[in-house]
C-alpha cells in the first residue's frame, strides 16, 4: 500500500486535502502533522512514499523539513505546497529534489493530477525495482554455474577475452592480484563435499570454484596484496581441509584418493602474472597433490620433488608440462617410452626400488587425473604385487600403463561420430540462453572438458567462439526486421548489455550493428 503525509499547519487545509485525495485514490493510507517538526518525527516512523508539505509554517518550515527527511530517507517524494509562487521557493525546492509544486488554492483535478502523476512514478520504480530483484535473484542462482564454467574455459579451454569480461562482470566482482590455481581432492565417496567445500572457498575470498570432476575441485584464487602468496594459500588450505572434515558425516575418517586413510588433500600451483598463464599453476596443484599420503595434507608446488628427469635440453619442470601434453594428446608410445626411460634412469644410478616405484605411481596418478578431465575414467593405478627388482616394475608398470590406453581408446570408441554435430545443434539453438560447458556435458553425457576438445580438434576454434557466432549470426538474421530495435536483439540473442553487444559484434564484423542493419535494409529497399 502507497502511504501519504500531508504536512501543512491549518487543520482545514490538511482536511480539505485528504478529502480531495481520498476520493481521488482510495487505497492511499493517508496521514497528518500539522508542523515541520512533527513531520520529521512521523516520517522517519511511517516512511511514507509521498510527503505533501506546506513551505511556510511557524517553527521549522517546508524547506528545512524537506531536507532533514530528504538526507534520512532519500527515497521519498515531495510535493511542495504553498501559496507563494516565487522563483526562489521553486529554485530551493529543486536542489532538495521537490517533484512538482501545488499552489493554494488549488482545484481538485489539479490536486488529482499533479499526486496521480507522482504516485505513478512511484509505481513505474516499484516494477522496475521488483524486476531488478528478480533479475538478481535469478543470477545468484546462477552465479555458481557462471563460475564453473569461467574456471572450466581457463583451466581447459582457450578463452575468448571479451567473453570471459563479460563473465567476470557477471560475477559483480573484480579478479584481484596475481592468480594461482588449487586442487581440492576428496577422499573416495566424499563427492557429496563439494558444496561445503565451494561455500568455503567463497567465504573465505577463496576466488573462483570450478565444476568438480571425478574427486577434484579446481580452484583459482587471487592474491591478497596485504599478504604473502604463500601465507594466503596456507590459510585457505587449512580451511577447505578443516571444512571436508567437519563435513563427514559423524566425524568419520574417509579414505585417501589412494585408498590409504587420510582424508582431503590440497595441492598449490604457483603465482602467475596473469589468467593467461593459470592453466601452467593448475597442472602444477595437480602435481603438488600426487601423492596424498604425506602426512601434512597440503603441498605446495614449489616444495614437490621434481618427477622427471631433466632430459633433451628440457628441466625437470618442463618434462612434466610436456609428460601431460602427451597424454591429452593420446601420444601413448612416447608416453610409455618417458615412463620407461625414468625407471631406467632411476636403476642406473641405484635408486632404491621403492622411490623407482613412487616415481612411476606419481606419473601414473598424474595421467589418470588428465585423464578423468578428458572424461575417460580409469581404475586407481595401484601394483598388484611388490616388485622384487626393476624388470618386474617396468612390466607392472606397463601393464598399468595398458590398462589406461585401453579405457582411452575404448572412450574414444563410445563417443558417437556426429557428437560434434549434436552439440553444435544444441548451442546454436539454445544460444541465447545463459548455457555453460558443463550443462552441455550433462545433456550429451560427455564430460566438459572432452567437449572442449572436441570443439578445438574438429572446428578448429573453441566453444566460446562457436558461442559468439551462433548469437550474432542469429542477430544479423533478426536485424533484417525493421520492426525489431537493436535493444530488443541484444537480449533475444543472449546478451544482457547493449554496448557489450555493440562492442562484439564490431569485433566479428568489422562493422556496428546500426552500419551493418544499415546497409541491410538499404539493399533491401533497393532490391524491392
Amino acid at each position: 500500500m502507497t502511504r501519504l503525509l500531508i504536512v501543512d499547519d491549518e487543520q482545514i487545509e490538511r482536511d480539505g486535502l485528504q478529502a480531495i485525495l481520498r476520493k481521488g485514490f482510495p487505497e492511499l493510507d493517508i496521514a497528518q502533522a500539522k508542523n515541520g517538526r512533527i513531520a520529521v518525527e512521523m516520517a522517519a516512523e511511517l516512511q511514507p512514499d509521498l510527503i505533501l508539505m506546506d513551505i511556510k509554517m511557524p517553527g521549522m518550515n517546508g524547506l528545512e523539513a524537506i531536507e532533514i527527511i530528504a538526507k534520512a530517507q532519500p527515497g521519498i517524494k515531495f510535493v511542495m505546497v504553498t501559496a507563494y509562487d516565487t522563483f526562489d521557493y521553486a529554485r530551493s525546492a529543486i536542489k532538495l529534489g521537490v517533484k512538482d509544486y501545488l499552489l493554494k488554492p488549488s482545484k481538485a483535478s489539479e490536486i488529482v493530477a499533479t499526486v496521480g502523476k507522482v504516485l505513478g512514478q512511484i509505481d513505474e520504480e516499484r516494477r522496475s525495482a521488483e524486476t531488478s530483484k528478480r533479475q538478481e535473484d535469478a543470477l545468484r542462482k546462477v552465479l555458481p554455474v557462471i563460475e564453473a564454467d569461467i574456471v572450466t574455459q581457463l583451466l581447459f579451454d582457450h578463452v575468448h577475452e571479451v567473453h570471459l569480461n563479460e563473465l567476470v562482470g557477471l560475477l559483480g566482482e573484480s579478479a584481484g592480484g596475481e592468480p594461482f590455481a588449487m586442487c581440492v581432492l576428496l577422499p573416495q565417496g566424499a563427492e557429496g563435499l563439494y558444496a561445503a567445500v565451494r561455500e568455503k572457498a567463497r567465504r573465505a575470498g577463496g576466488g573462483w570454484v570450478g565444476a568438480m570432476y571425478g574427486r577434484h575441485i579446481p580452484i583459482i584464487a587471487f592474491r591478497d596484496q596485504a599478504r604473502s602468496y604463500r601465507s594466503q594459500a596456507l590459510a585457505l588450505a587449512r580451511e577447505l581441509l578443516q571444512t571436508a572434515d567437519a563435513a563427514v558425516p559423524g566425524g568419520a575418517s574417509l579414505s585417501g584418493a589412494d585408498g590409504s586413510g587420510g582424508g582431503s588433500f590440497v595441492g598449490i600451483g604457483g603465482e602467475c602474472d596473469s589468467l593467461d598463464q593459470i592453466r601452467q599453476s593448475y597442472q602444477e596443484a595437480l602435481i603438488a597433490s600426487s601423492d596424498p599420503t604425506v602426512p601434512v595434507k597440503y603441498r605446495f608446488y614449489a616444495d614437490t620433488p621434481a618427477l622427471g628427469m631433466a632430459r633433451e635440453g628440457l628441466s625437470a619442470k618442463q618434462w612434466e608440462r610436456q609428460f601431460f601434453d602427451r597424454i591429452r594428446l593420446g601420444q601413448w608410445e612416447q608416453l610409455e617410452a618417458d615412463v620407461q626411460e625414468l625407471l631406467r634412469r632411476c636403476e642406473s644410478e641405484g635408486a632404491d626400488l621403492l622411490l623407482g616405484q613412487q616415481r612411476a605411481l606419481e606419473l601414473l596418478w598424474l595421467a589418470s587425473r588428465v585423464l578423468l578431465e578428458m572424461g575417460v575414467e580409469t581404475e586407481s593405478p595401484l601394483f598388484a604385487v611388490q616388485a622384487r627388482d626393476y624388470r618386474q616394475l617396468r612390466a607392472e608398470t606397463d601393464l598399468l600403463l595398458a590398462r589406461m590406453r585401453q579405457a582411452f581408446e575404448t572412450h574414444q570408441e563410445q563417443v558417437k561420430p556426429d557428437a560434434i554435430q549434436q552439440i553444435k545443434q544444441y548451442v546454436y539453438e539454445h544460444s541465447h540462453e545463459d548455457i555453460s560447458l558443463e550443462a552441455i556435458g550433462k545433456r550429451v553425457g560427455l564430460s566438459p572438458f572432452y567437449i572442449s576438445k572436441l570443439f578445438k580438434e574438429q572446428l578448429g576454434v573453441n566453444y566460446i567462439d562457436f558461442l559468439t557466432e551462433c548469437r550474432i549470426d542469429k542477430a544479423k538474421k533478426l536485424m533484417g526486421d525493421p520492426e525489431r530495435s537493436l535493444k530488443e536483439i541484444t537480449f533475444e540473442v543472449g546478451y544482457h548489455d547493449p554496448n557489450y553487444f555493440s562492442k562484439v559484434f564490431k569485433k566479428m564484423c568489422d562493422v556496428s550493428p546500426t552500419e551493418y542493419r544499415k546497409t541491410l535494409l538499404g539493399k533491401r529497399g533497393s532490391q524491392g
